[in-house]
């Protein structure tokens, strides 16, 4: 290698984005991820031993999978390959094959196939990799963001071992972020940053390693004289987005800490959660069904105006729209949140289901049978049937369940809210029941 090329070299580094630059080359260097990398956890002893197994990581992005495939590979001496489930197929898996069982023959080395977003692979992608895991052509490490049980083959999933990374916490990302500024491969010290200006790059990444090194380079860039303050970080970070993808699983974690958090009687915690699907883009309409069908699953009959506050919430914000919308949603939330709770109209369900699945179609006592034509009349139908509003109260005991179902209670209110009078009348009326039967 001449001048000329160093110095191609050089520049061409120096063009990278500084997350690329400042990526980590040995287990030493990586940031994050303890419960895998640190001393006498899996990955760190498995490394150690050279005994690697197929992998599937998954988490969210920023949180490393590239990155530590590659340390894997080289820390182990593996030759490393990379393919993208979105551009490549069978046709680039048997070269790869072929490729591996080729370096095998000749130098005995292992090939690892890095597969970004492998959950874009379709079932026949996937189908194609099993027997090269199985023989051990390949060590597989998948990437995805998506849960794998539902977007991995069972088959690939039993061959291969699911490794869970977690979002950075803010204080790793600050370190992250102070070594991009005094390595030789980031700002070399030339640049300094403030405590506040860091603290609020790694609190906007979200856990983001990515996401935190291209904020602290577009803040360099928006700095003066080699200092970047926080109204430098404020500037680089105004386009910043949540981390909350309407498709994927943080999806379904928002919503169920949104949910979670109306069933215990936060309405703090219901409020933020609600605000995040919202400011991150989910469609209101989305969330007011949730809470429709929360009012009638966990508050029913203990609040019965629970549901019209809920259904009233949803045809004001089809009225008004956003941003005003946002007010009879948090009216709302903040009334389910703090209403008395009930699940009985969903175990009543159950238990009615129950009854009809165990017991098919029983039939119906001949007393509430319809009886529109002579000859079902002089066959009993509706005959001993007892009009209610013809006695006194307008109740009087009878039977309406089959007579296969009679003693069985489906229906056990709870002691809470409008439901204890609920339960007091209930009790009554099988009180008055037993007497006159």
């Amino acid at each position: 290698m001449d001048l000329f090329d160093r110095a191609s070299q050089k520049h061409a580094a120096a063009r990278e984005p500084l997350a690329e630059r400042m990526r980590p080359r040995t287990l030493d260097e990586f940031v994050g991820q303890e419960h895998l990398t640190g001393p006498g956890h899996f990955l760190r002893r498995a490394m150690e031993s050279k005994q690697i197994p197929s992998l599937i990581f998954w988490g969210a992005p920023g949180t490393g999978k590239t990155t530590l495939a590659r340390v894997i590979a080289g820390s182990t001496g593996a030759t490393f390959v990379a393919l993208s489930a979105v551009n490549a197929g069978v046709k680039e898996i048997r070269e790869i094959v072929a490729q591996a069982e080729e370096r095998w023959k000749l130098h005995q080395q292992r090939t690892i196939l890095f597969i970004d977003e492998i959950h874009r692979f379709n079932k026949a992608q996937q189908d194609a990799l099993l027997p090269h895991v199985e023989r051990g052509t390949i060590t597989l490490i998948g990437a995805t963001t998506e849960n794998p049980s539902f977007e991995v083959i069972s088959a690939l999933l039993s061959r291969s071992r699911v490794v869970t990374l977690r979002p950075l916490e803010e204080d790793e990302l600050i370190s992250l972020l102070r070594r991009a500024l005094s390595d030789a491969r980031g700002f070399e010290g030339k640049v300094e940053a403030t405590e506040d200006a860091l603290a609020l790059i790694a609190r906007a990444a979200s856990g983001d390693a990515r996401k935190a090194l291209n904020g602290l380079e577009v803040a360099v860039q928006q700095g003066q004289g080699g200092v970047v303050t926080a109204a430098n970080a404020e500037e680089a970070l105004q386009q910043k987005t949540l981390l909350y993808d309407k498709a994927g699983d943080e999806h379904y974690n928002v919503v169920s800490a949104f949910i979670k958090s109306m069933r215990g009687s936060d309405p703090d915690a219901a409020t933020y959660w609600m605000a995040r699907m919202l400011e991150a883009g989910e469609d209101p309409l989305f969330v007011l069904r949730r809470m429709v069908i929360f009012a009638a699953e966990d508050i029913g009959n203990a609040d019965p105006r629970a549901l019209g506050v809920a259904v009233d919430a949803l045809q004001a914000f089809e009225l008004v729209g956003l941003p005003e919308g946002t007010l009879p949603l948090t009216q709302a939330v903040t009334y389910l949140a703090m209403a008395p709770k009930a699940n009985t109209v969903l175990t009543t369900y159950s238990a009615a289901r129950s009854a009809v699945m165990d017991l098919g179609p029983l039939p119906v006592p001949l007393h509430l049978r319809n009886a529109p034509t002579p000859l079902m009349k002089s066959l009993g139908y509706g005959s001993a049937y007892k009009y209610p509003h013809n006695y006194e109260g307008n109740y009087v005991p009878e039977e309406y369940l089959p007579e296969a179902l009679r003693g069985r209670t489906l229906y056990r209110p709870s002691e809470n809210g409008f439901e204890a009078e609920l339960k007091r009348r209930w009790e009554a009326l099988l009180a008055s029941k037993r007497r006159q039967g």
